[in-house]
């Protein structure tokens, strides 16, 4: 009797049994983690904000850095970004329906959303390589100051001037040191294409030119402008060109905004490399008729939750990284 009725306290206290809230262990244990990860992208979003605000008046316009598409030339500020957005949401969107086949046992269409939301994966993953090689890689360069602040070129029209494009033409051909040369046990990083010395000739060759800084105007949201006749004094305490974006410096302004692009955005594409394998097993797994044997597309839900979170945070990363 007593038994009895500890095992009906039991089941009206918790009610779950094997599978509490409905949810089976698999999918009760998928939520921790998603619940976990959540919690860190919180944090490092965090301190990203606390940083754009601490130098809201120096942090580089987002639409100025990202503005290039693969094989075409010209200005397009976040369309790329856009559609890799897009694609990822997609993605997202041909899981739902991997899902919801799985729920009526179609085993042909869970393999064929399955395979379009890896494609999706790997389309924006791909598409997030060619953004950060483009962003290392530099664009038009600019010149660090003495106290570490960036300038850049601007022309007559307000565009961005590639400082190969007015540079003075070289004097002497400078080597680059490695082990192998100069200084014994001594090296350095890759030369950039011009000098110091290149450039601020150039500049002063070039009437039409004129510096852009990194401090923002509150009013116009635009970055400060110094005329050609009073870009003396700047360039006096001129120290290095810059072409790119390391974790020590980068050509688009404040250092601190590459450091969390590279952390942020490639914490994001490890989870989303992490999904496409998952989903690459599930995948194979629905082939060979794992899940239709068992009766049931469970394994499919779970990866399902991940890829969601995937893309979720992915919109909170646009938003803080993009659109603010």
């Amino acid at each position: 009797m007593e038994a009895n009725d500890a095992a009906t306290q039991t089941t009206g206290s918790w009610s779950g049994g094997n599978k509490p809230l409905g949810a089976s262990y698999g999918k009760m244990m998928m939520w921790f983690f998603i619940m976990s990860d959540a919690l860190t992208f919180s944090g490092f979003l965090g301190a990203y904000g606390l940083m754009r605000f601490k130098f809201l008046d120096t942090w580089p316009i987002a639409d100025e850095v990202f503005t290039h598409i693969p094989f075409i030339h010209g200005d397009y500020p976040m369309y790329y970004v856009a559609f890799m957005t897009f694609v990822l949401i997609f993605s997202s969107v041909t899981m739902v329906l991997a899902v919801d086949a799985g729920h009526h046992l179609k085993k042909g269409k869970v393999i064929f959303y399955m395979l379009l939301t890896i494609i999706g994966g790997i389309i924006f993953l791909g598409s997030q390589a060619w953004e950060w090689s483009h962003f290392i890689g530099g664009d038009k360069g600019a010149i660090q100051l003495n106290d570490g602040k960036i300038i850049q070129f601007i022309d007559a029209k307000g565009h961005q001037v590639k400082l190969e494009d007015f540079a003075a033409a070289k004097t002497d051909q400078r080597v680059r040191h490695t082990s192998s040369k100069g200084i014994w046990n001594v090296s350095e990083p890759a030369l950039p294409p011009v000098s110091l010395e290149q450039v601020i000739t150039g500049f002063k060759a070039h009437p039409d030119l004129q510096l852009r800084l990194e401090k923002i105007d509150s009013k116009t949201k635009e970055k400060l402008l110094v005329p050609h006749q009073d870009a003396g004094s700047y360039l006096a305490n001129a120290k290095r060109v810059v072409i790119g974006a390391n974790l020590e410096v980068n050509e688009y302004g404040k250092t601190l905004f590459g450091d969390f692009f590279f952390f942020i955005t490639g914490f994001h594409g490890f989870h989303v490399f992490s999904g496409i394998l998952i989903n690459i097993i599930i995948f194979f797994n629905v082939i060979i008729g794992t899940y239709e044997r068992r009766g049931h597309y469970e394994m499919v839900e779970k990866v399902a939750l991940y890829w969601h979170f995937v893309d979720l945070v992915w919109v909170f990363v646009f938003t803080f990284f993009y659109l603010v």
